[in-house]
Formats: structure tokens, C-alpha cells, sequence
């Protein structure tokens, strides 16, 4: 039997719970993995709480319960599926959890087509955080398409997509202008970035003109609601604002969806900046899966910095 951490309905963390299951069979286009390491998002809670069944992705969504938390992983190839190349029983990968699967066991199924080796340089912990934060860090940008010099403001700057995502831009040129919480600055200044805190006084739109008067360029939007809505005025192109949680607020202020590739040659490039010590996905707690109600309510806190990781 396989020790997983799940939850039997939809609702809050009460329905949260330890599950014992099968040890499962890789499928055609599947890989099976002894978990080393999973990545904590807050798409796992928005999950659990049904918030996100009107908006995400179906392959995304629980179809059946037990469901198991965490949509990212690292581990050791144990049997791959039918149709999969480039992979083998000892293989070291990371990449997205299959479908109807979840990271938060001892054993999980990855998409093959989203799956990668994983780099000797780069630990099973962060490779755990690239699959969902990295790559979705590196889509944003890279859709965006800004040039050396331009400017990127990116709202909800110090959990883990935005940490990833300030470096990324700051290593093509790009300044950053990082909307988070005070105590988060030090962290987005010491990547580069010009920190501005919700909350102090006045409008965050109008703190942000007494540094740049002229706006910003685009917005990458990771928190959504009024905090996109209090700053879209900064941006006079709003086909320049993307989001990666909040598709409907973002077309109302004429921006839109995130575009993903969700191809493995994403990951291959975010860990080979992660083995080349030019993206740190700053790791900031590592707790045992025993432990993992600890780790999906640090998250659901949204107050870590940078990212939360379950070791197996």
C-alpha cells in the first residue's frame, strides 16, 4: 500500500486526510515515481476547496475521490507506460503529476510528455518546485515578450511563481517591479527587483508612479481580484496583462490567461538555470509528508516566502 495525503470531498482543511492506496500502474504516456519530493501550491487548497472547477483546466481537477494532493514532483523512476521514450526504471526525474494522481505520496504518476530528467546539480527539493512554479513562472514571461529595459510589474511577487518569475525577467534584462507583502521586500530586492508593499498608504498604483510615471510596460497578475484592478491603470496596453489565477478579472480589464506550453523542453530549460545558479526557487521549508497538513496551511496562509516542499 502507497501512503498518500488527500481529501474525500470537496470543502476545507476538515476533509483533509492520511488515505492508504494501491501502489498505481503507469498507463500509456504515464511514469511511475518513488516521490522523493512535492511541491506545495496554492492550486492544491483552491482545489480541495472547489474554488477552481469553473476555471481550471479538466486533466487539473479531482474527476474521483480519494483524491491526492500536489501537482508537482520529484523522484525515481520505477515502471513507465506504454508508448513512453527517454525514460528508465533508476531514471532521477521531476515533472507533473499524471492526471487523477497527486505529489503528496510515496508513489505518483507523471505525464511522460511533461516529465524531465533531472539535472545531478539540482536536488530532488527544488526540482519539485519547477513543474508548476518555474515553468509557469518562464510561460508568463516569455509570453510577454518584453524587451531589454521594459518594465514588469508582477503582482503577488514573493510566493513561489513570482519569486521564479522576477528572476527569469531580471536575467533577460527586464526590470521588475514586485507587488508583496513588507515583509516579503528583502527577498524581492535582493533578486533585483524594486519591492512595493500593499498597504502603505495611499493607492499601490500611486506609489508605483512617484518610482516609474510613466506605468509599467506589463503586468503578470498572481493574487487576481481588486489587486489587478487597483493597478491595470499603469498599463496602457492592457493585452500586455496575463494571469495565472484570475482569467475572469483579467479579461474584464481587457487582459487574458496565462498561455502554456506544458511541454518538458520548459522544464529542461528552468533546471538547467537552476544547475547553472541563474534561478534559485528559494526553498524556504521542507517538512516530512507526515507533516503535510503543516505544509498546505503554510500555504494557504500565503505568508511563506518563496516556496514549500513535502519530502518523502
Amino acid at each position: 500500500m502507497v501512503k498518500a495525503y488527500g481529501f474525500n470531498s470537496y470543502g476545507g482543511p476538515e476533509v483533509q486526510q492520511f488515505l492508504e492506496l494501491d501502489e498505481p500502474t503507469p498507463l500509456a504516456g504515464e511514469v511511475l515515481i518513488q516521490v522523493k519530493a512535492a511541491g506545495v501550491n496554492p492550486m492544491d487548497w483552491k482545489i480541495r476547496a472547489g474554488y477552481l472547477r469553473e476555471t481550471m483546466p479538466v486533466e487539473l481537477m479531482p474527476v474521483e475521490f480519494p483524491a491526492v494532493f500536489g501537482s508537482e514532483a520529484s523522484g525515481v523512476v520505477r515502471a513507465v507506460g506504454q508508448d513512453v521514450a527517454g525514460f528508465a526504471v533508476g531514471d532521477e526525474v521531476f515533472g507533473r503529476t499524471a492526471p487523477g494522481s497527486g505529489g503528496y505520496a510515496e508513489y505518483t504518476l507523471l505525464t511522460a510528455d511533461l516529465t524531465a530528467a533531472k539535472p545531478p546539480h539540482v536536488s530532488f527539493t527544488d526540482a519539485a518546485t519547477l513543474p508548476v512554479t518555474a515553468a509557469t513562472a518562464y510561460d508568463g514571461v516569455t509570453q510577454l515578450n518584453l524587451k531589454a529595459g521594459q518594465t514588469l510589474l508582477i503582482i503577488g511577487a514573493g510566493g513561489g511563481v513570482g519569486v521564479a518569475a522576477s528572476q527569469i525577467a531580471r536575467n533577460a534584462g527586464i526590470n521588475v517591479v514586485g507587488i508583496a507583502s513588507a515583509d516579503k521586500g528583502p527577498l524581492l530586492e535582493s533578486l533585483g527587483a524594486t519591492a512595493v508593499a500593499y498597504g502603505e498608504g495611499g493607492g499601490v498604483a500611486d506609489r508605483i508612479r512617484q518610482i516609474l510615471p510613466d506605468g509599467v510596460d506589463a503586468i503578470f497578475d498572481l493574487v487576481g481580484g481588486d489587486s489587478v484592478r487597483a493597478v491595470a491603470e499603469l498599463l496602457s496596453d492592457r493585452s500586455l496583462l496575463i494571469t495565472a489565477v484570475d482569467p475572469e478579472t483579467a479579461s474584464e480589464l481587457g487582459g487574458h490567461w496565462i498561455e502554456r506550453e506544458n511541454t518538458s523542453r520548459v522544464l529542461d530549460l528552468v533546471a538547467a538555470m537552476v544547475a547553472e545558479g541563474k534561478l534559485d526557487p528559494h526553498v524556504e521549508d521542507i517538512l516530512d509528508l507526515d507533516h503535510a497538513a503543516d505544509a498546505l496551511a503554510a500555504v494557504e496562509r500565503g505568508h511563506e516566502k518563496g516556496k514549500v516542499v513535502i519530502r518523502i
